[in-house]
């Protein structure tokens, strides 16, 4: 029997993911949790064959979770279950010792293989992302000054609050969100949130 705990921050997530294992005779859900630290105690009470975690949650994140929980208990499988599938996500949670990554529009049928998968100490990957990660990238150097920036425009602040928290004029953000646009071939402020946020494990 495969024991299994989810964590989201999303409840809906979670009821949906249970809803669908829960006629499945080899997989049995021990648990859920909302938040990176919640999963965290719950992991080292539980003692799962596989834990299926989002990346972006409070209190801490499922990298720094799958970090400490495979330090704790290395033979535990982890599944990063998530939006983004960018290279540098997806990177970061292999380094933290995730077994599997799968995207969060993915069918059942992957869910299912990514369990069984990774359960028999196999690493299992969406095959949307791999397609995504031949693609050749130009590298694009960013300043620190236009990464932090550019991570506050992924947490939707506006200029003048990015200028209130970095103690600098919002001229001076204008003229780096502009200097961010142009070297990542962006027009408008809406195709550059739109970047920030789907590049936000890039910078």
């Amino acid at each position: 029997m495969i024991t299994l705990i989810l964590a989201d921050d999303h409840q809906a997530i979670i009821d949906g993911l249970k809803l669908l294992l829960k006629n499945e005779n080899d997989i049995l859900v021990v648990g859920e949790a909302n938040d990176g630290e919640a999963l965290i105690e719950l992991v080292t009470t539980k003692n799962p064959s596989v834990v299926i975690t989002d990346i972006r949650m409070p209190k801490c994140d499922g990298i720094v979770a799958t970090k400490i929980i495979k330090k704790v208990l290395p033979l535990t499988k982890i599944i990063a279950f998530s939006m983004f599938d960018q290279a540098e996500a997806i990177n970061q949670m292999k380094q933290a010792g995730a077994s599997g990554y799968i995207l969060k529009n993915a069918s059942l049928q992957k869910v299912l293989q990514a369990i069984r998968i990774v359960a028999k100490g196999e690493t299992y990957f969406d095959d949307s992302i791999v397609i995504k990660d031949n693609f050749i990238k130009e590298k694009i150097v960013l300043s620190s000054r236009e990464k932090e920036i550019l991570r506050l425009v992924a947490e939707g602040k506006s200029s003048q609050e990015i200028a209130d928290l970095l103690h600098i004029g919002k001229n001076t953000v204008a003229t780096h969100r502009k200097n961010i646009c142009k070297k990542c071939n962006i027009t408008g402020k809406t195709d550059l949130l739109r970047y920030a946020v789907e590049r936000k494990y890039d910078f």
